[in-house]
């Protein structure tokens, strides 16, 4: 898991064509946000593995 930056934060919203409000959300109170030391508005980019591939997966942070 990681932090996205500005730049790349733009580039993923515009290659999915969503905008913030349309990601998966996730509290800035849960631990592995805690754990990045993220905050509202940031996005995390989350490495899933279904077994035979890894993809990855989105979720902004949000205030609870």
């Amino acid at each position: 898991m990681k932090v996205l930056g500005e730049a790349e934060k733009a580039k993923v919203l515009k290659r999915y064509g969503v905008t913030e409000d349309q990601l998966p959300k996730m509290f800035s109170t849960d631990p592995a946000a805690v754990a990045l030391k993220a905050k509202a508005g940031d996005v995390i980019r989350i490495e899933r593995n279904d077994g035979t591939v890894k993809y990855p997966g989105y979720r902004v942070v949000v205030e609870d």
